[in-house]
């Protein structure tokens, strides 16, 4: 029998990383192990706990490895973090610089970063194209945030040059679905449903006007993409993954109240802040190369979430 491709999801208690994990572990040619920080949410074996921010815990944890995604972060919602910036620099590029240097010394084959569209500057009227990013544009509220992701796609660019390991840097837009953190703190998405949903309120609450749009891409689209990257051979590459199209947060909040048949009155408190971005990635890159779309649109998106949330909150 032909060996087994070895791969590690970092961050398999997150959001994203989760769904990794469980959808790889159902393909019977892939041997998928996670990592995992205090959450074990299930007794699977071939998850290990691990500290990434820790150098040794890394060097471990990506040892005899083919492939290392890293979908590993210390993350919250905006509000969260403004309250507290430095702990999620610190222990985000932690995580990022130990990875990276821990796979090219154990000449994994393969290595995949979750970087992102904060990279992007946050108003744009046409779909944004792969390609070098200028952070004088970015709002100076992400600056840090853009300027480790950047430094990360460095590293890989900068290790993709020195050994056997090839990088692939992926720039998702705003994922949502399953598995989301669903409170007030949470993302736009996740927050907006959990406002909705419970039986108790008799209303939904949004910060600021509503105006600012988000390129949404529903998780299970994300995982696909993954899936058909594992195979791809550049030694270093950065590819958009999103919708391609933005939605704002008062069409979203009013897309989630009408599909979960609540219809609660909206109230938008312009006492708030809100940051009035609108990015949208130009993913024609992964349709060329790979061969991928997006197949879930967001109405779909809504009502898989709804549905999720409803048997795993409300039963």
């Amino acid at each position: 029998a032909t060996k087994k491709r070895r791969v590690l999801v970092c961050g398999a208690n997150g959001f994203i990383g989760r769904n990794l994990f469980e959808h790889l572990s159902r393909r019977l040619d892939l041997d998928v192990y996670g990592t995992y920080l205090n959450r074990r949410f299930s007794k699977s074996e071939k998850l290990l706990k691990a500290d990434l921010t820790n150098n040794r815990r890394a060097r471990i944890a990506t040892r005899g490895m083919d492939v290392v995604i890293n979908a590993a972060a210390v993350t919250d919602g905006s509000g969260a973090v403004a309250s507290d910036p430095g702990k999620y620099l610190a222990d985000n590029n932690l995580i990022n610089t130990n990875l990276i240097e821990r796979a090219h010394e154990n000449g994994v084959s393969h290595f995949v970063l979750l970087s992102g569209s904060i990279l992007y500057p946050e108003k744009n009227t046409a779909p944004v194209k792969e390609g070098v990013t200028d952070l004088s544009q970015i709002h100076p509220k992400y600056f840090m945030f853009a300027q480790l992701k950047a430094f990360a796609e460095d590293m890989c660019k900068f290790y993709a040059g020195m050994g056997k390991t090839r990088f692939t840097v992926v720039r998702h837009s705003n994922i949502y679905g399953p598995y989301d953190k669903f409170s007030a703190r949470g993302h736009v998405f996740a927050a907006t449903v959990a406002k909705v949903m419970p039986p108790e309120n008799d209303k939904v609450v949004v910060w600021g006007n509503g105006n600012e749009a988000r390129d949404l891409l529903y998780v299970s689209d994300l995982v696909r993409f993954f899936e058909m990257i594992l195979d791809y051979g550049n030694r270093y590459d950065v590819f958009n993954a999103g919708s391609g199209r933005s939605v704002s947060v008062r069409e979203l909040v009013e897309k989630i109240n009408s599909i979960s048949g609540r219809n609660l009155p909206v109230h938008y408190d312009l006492s708030k802040p809100s940051i009035n971005t609108n990015i949208v990635l130009d993913i024609t890159k992964a349709g060329e190369i790979l061969g991928w779309q997006p197949q879930i649109n967001i109405d779909e998106g809504i009502r898989q979430t709804i549905e999720w949330y409803a048997r795993t909150y409300q039963q």
